[in-house]
């Protein structure tokens, strides 16, 4: 496989982690952190799960491609997330030295990659990130779109039947 079908191919992974996601009534964000073809962690948000703030699916995949690996560095590995990551999640992704991001949907309202701020190039920082964007971007921003698209519609049918 070429550079491309690879990217594609581990998204596809993020994808599934992103409808583990939706199952579980969570926002659809998968993440894959790949090291040496092996895939080393996967996980997807739990926020609503956990009722913990942090339970992103970047900050999960990364802790357990720490414990993977038995290191913090996290070099040498590749993160595949379906969402732009927000401001907490790349600050994590600078501090853990993943040295490349892959993400598919562009967050307008939070992304700190691209969309608000580009954290993940800054030179100020002492580690940058090589970033692919827009990777599948229509089937990762199809998920979260059905997503809050059926959140709504349930929202309206309760309100209704409460009427």
């Amino acid at each position: 496989m070429n550079g491309i079908e690879l990217d594609h191919y581990y998204m596809g992974l993020a994808i599934e982690e992103a409808e583990k996601a939706a199952a579980k009534g969570e926002v659809p964000i998968g993440a894959v952190i790949v090291q040496d073809g092996h895939v080393i962690a996967r996980a997807h948000n739990l926020r609503e799960t956990t009722q913990n703030a942090v339970t992103h699916a970047e900050l999960l995949a990364i802790q357990e491609a720490c414990q993977t690996i038995s290191n913090w560095r996290l070099e040498n590995t590749s993160l595949y997330v379906t969402l732009e990551p927000c401001p907490m999640c790349a600050g994590a992704i600078l501090q853990s030295r993943i040295p490349r991001v892959v993400y598919g949907a562009r967050d307008i309202k939070a992304g700190s990659v691209d969309s608000l701020y580009r954290l993940l190039n800054d030179e100020r920082f002492n580690h940058q990130c090589e970033v692919t964007e827009n990777v599948m971007a229509e089937e990762c921003g199809g998920l979260l779109t059905q997503f809050f698209r059926t959140l709504r519609e349930n929202k309206k049918k309760k309100k209704r039947e409460l009427l």
